[in-house]
Parts: C-alpha cells; sequence; structure tokens
C-alpha cells in the first residue's frame, strides 16, 4: 500500500472558513501540503491576503476570500468565487464559530445566543447545503464539522457555546446519514483545550488551567497543527468508510 497516496488531497479543492488563524490556519496549511487546493475564508480581506500570501510563498496554491459566516446572504458568493476560481469543491470544513460570551448561562442575552446559534449551526448548515452540488460530482467529497468537547458534555461559562456545538454535532449526522448515497462523507471533530486565540480566556487563566489539567491525561494544551492533521485523516481516502462519526482530539479530558 502507498500510504502517501492514502493521505494526499492531490487535485482536490477545499474551503474552509475561519481559517486566517488558528485550527483552521493549520488545517490550510496541511490540506495544502497534502496537494489540495485551497481556499482560505474569514470576515476580513487584508488578513486572508497576508495568511494566503504565507503559504503561497512555500509553493502552495491558496486564495482567500471574505465572507462573514453568520451573514447567510454572503454564503452564496463564497460557494460561487470557489468554484469560479477552482472549478469545485471537494472538501468543506465548517470551522469558523463565535462565543461572545463567558459565565452563568442565564446571563447570556438573546442577542449573543442569536449570533452563536448563527455562525455556529446555521452557517455550517446553510453553506453545507450551498456547496451540495459541487460536493456530489466529487469522487471523494468530505464534510468536516469543527464542533467541541463541549457539544458532548456542556463546559462551565460556554453554555450556550455549548448547546451550538452539540447541535453541530447533531446536524453532522443528519447530512451523513442523508447524503451516503451520494457519496458525500460528514464528519465532526470534537477538540479540547487547544491554545489558539479564540481560546485564550481559558488557557490564560490559571485557576481554570489547573482544574482541567487534573482531568487531562496528556497533561497539557493541545496545537492546532493536531487538529489539523486529524481533519486530513477525515478529507482523505483514509477515512474512505467513515462517516457520521465523531472524533475527539483533547488529551483524554472524557475519558
Amino acid at each position: 500500500m502507498d500510504l502517501s497516496s492514502v493521505f494526499s488531497l492531490d487535485g482536490k479543492v477545499a474551503l474552509i472558513t475561519g481559517a486566517s488563524k488558528g485550527i483552521g490556519f493549520s488545517i490550510a496549511e496541511i490540506f495544502a501540503a497534502a496537494g489540495a487546493k485551497v481556499v482560505i475564508s474569514s470576515r476580513k480581506q487584508d488578513a486572508l491576503d497576508e495568511m494566503a500570501g504565507k503559504l503561497r510563498a512555500k509553493g502552495y496554491e491558496v486564495s482567500g476570500f471574505a465572507c462573514n459566516v453568520g451573514n447567510m446572504d454572503e454564503l452564496p458568493k463564497l460557494v460561487d468565487q470557489t468554484v469560479e476560481k477552482y472549478g469545485t469543491i471537494d472538501i468543506l470544513v465548517n470551522n469558523a464559530a463565535s462565543n461572545p460570551v463567558f459565565g452563568p448561562v442565564h446571563e447570556t442575552s438573546l442577542e449573543a445566543f442569536d449570533k452563536i446559534m448563527d455562525v455556529n449551526v446555521k452557517a455550517p448548515f446553510e453553506l453545507t447545503r450551498l456547496c451540495f452540488p459541487h460536493l456530489r460530482k466529487s469522487a471523494e467529497a468530505s464534510v468536516i464539522n469543527i464542533s467541541s468537547i463541549g457539544g458532548l458534555s456542556p463546559e462551565a461559562g460556554l453554555g450556550i457555546y455549548s448547546v451550538s456545538k452539540a447541535a453541530l454535532i447533531s446536524l453532522t449526522k443528519v447530512y451523513a446519514k442523508e447524503w451516503g448515497d451520494a457519496g458525500i462523507r460528514v464528519n465532526a471533530i470534537c477538540p479540547g483545550l487547544i491554545q489558539t486565540k479564540f481560546s485564550e480566556a481559558l488557557w490564560t487563566n490559571d485557576k481554570i488551567m489547573g482544574m482541567i489539567m487534573k482531568q487531562l491525561s496528556i497533561k497539557r494544551a493541545g496545537t492546532s497543527e493536531e487538529i489539523g492533521a486529524m481533519a486530513l485523516f477525515l478529507a482523505s481516502a483514509a477515512s474512505s468508510y467513515t462517516t457520521g462519526g465523531v472524533f475527539t482530539a483533547d488529551g483524554g479530558f472524557t475519558i
């Protein structure tokens, strides 16, 4: 068996949201290194231009298109731009997420609730649906949703965020069950504590980190590259018989 071909994304087109930094950017870099043509997306075009430029300097094929996934009207343009640039979409990674609050759930406003659900659930639903006509044409289509261990068991201070990530896991399974006949695999990754700017409120808090470390089998925060490596497995032929799966990468937190 040629393992290099099993994990190759040569000739594939991947669209990744929330990809100008953190987990999304690491996924983009790993996919590009595996041979994919990659579209990175986030809200700010200047940040995308900078990060896409860094990857192109390494010889990778990467483009950046700005899109606020919380605005449903912007999603069709993102899909159209990707297809216009590269002709198709083989891989979709719904990574963009929002969590504007940290604290007791009863202090979460309806405005914050709506923002969290729009970005974390509604956007993946709609973007995945919009990509369907292109994904179904692919010989090895894969959708990867970045959920959270909070979607498996609610995390303190992250109530509605946890609710949204639980809904994303369910959405993953719904799409996986319905789209199997179309040859589209849909899986979810549930990261634990990953040292990114998004989770900074956690890993910079000594009290919280002390509590988390007591529950970890691997006594450290994870890296965005470790999530990217798992995403590569789910995007490649290595996981060709895997769909509807929910994969934790959390240092043993949920054992």
